[in-house]
């Protein structure tokens, strides 16, 4: 199984996270995924065979070009055969921003891109799913996202998100609202809209992708990695490890070659 990651070029850190594809190299063999909250909305275009999936309890199958918005607790995947899949991990404003995507209706959801938005993102489907190489995917794709955000205004209200982000999640509202000079209703209400999830939520999903990062580094030292994510105590972190994978922190597998380690790497 090939697992690939990249980031964008610097120009593009505000539109997307990250760019990443997953090959079998022709095996089909069937496995069954986990998929974790990482807090990045994303475009998926398969170009091998389709996968299942399951949020609300029953299997579904997908279509071959997605958008998943964000999502507040694991999933299940499955693949139905060969696995290729090349997507865009978006940043978490964009798809209301330049796609006018309705986040709160897509709140773990994963929708197919049809209509207005595949119109908009035909020429970017057709490279993701064409036979060129990785890199070469993303270069072309970096270069229709210059021309494509050449025109457009982003609100800046992001920064707000941004700065949560690069604060793992540890940083209050009331900090929020005061560095930036924004009322609670009208962070509420910004988060709603254009992330689909409230800003308390949100931030907890940061604040536990952050452990992904943090398991990296170094040998395990739970106290440690307590203390870091900036959580109250262990039960506390052990009680939202368990909310957002199902499973106890001493028991998950973090070194195993799987999708969701895969996707939360940073």
């Amino acid at each position: 199984m090939i697992y690939e990651q990249v980031s964008p070029k610097k120009e593009l850190a505000h539109i997307i996270k990250s760019f990443w594809l997953i090959d079998s190299e022709g095996d089909g063999t069937i496995r069954q995924e986990k998929i974790i909250p990482d807090g990045y909305p994303e475009l998926i275009f398969h170009y091998g065979d389709p996968y299942r999936i399951n949020i609300n309890g029953s299997w579904e199958l997908q279509e071959k070009s997605i958008l998943a918005g964000q999502i507040r607790n694991y999933f299940f995947l499955e693949n139905t055969g060969e696995s290729k899949m090349f997507a865009i991990k978006l940043q978490p404003w964009i798809p209301k921003e330049l796609f006018g995507a309705e986040m709160p209706t897509i709140t773990d959801q994963v929708i197919p891109v049809q209509g207005a938005m595949l119109a908009t993102l035909k020429v970017v489907q057709n490279i993701a799913v064409s036979s060129i190489s990785f890199n070469d995917k993303v270069s072309q794709i970096e270069d229709w996202f210059d021309r494509f955000v050449l025109d457009k205004d982003l609100s800046m209200k992001y920064w707000v998100v941004q700065k949560m982000i690069g604060e793992k999640g540890s940083i209050s509202l009331k900090q929020l609202q005061e560095e930036y000079h924004i009322g609670e209703r009208s962070l509420e209400r910004y988060f709603k809209t254009y992330i689909g999830l409230p800003p308390k939520f949100y931030a907890r999903i940061i604040r536990f992708s952050y452990i992904f990062q943090l398991v990296q580094e170094k040998e395990i030292d739970w106290s440690d990695i307590v203390y870091r994510a900036g959580y109250y105590d262990q039960s506390h972190f052990i009680k939202n490890f368990q909310e957002f994978t199902g499973e106890d922190p001493s028991k998950y597998g973090f070194s195993e070659k799987n999708m969701a380690n895969f996707l939360l790497k940073p």
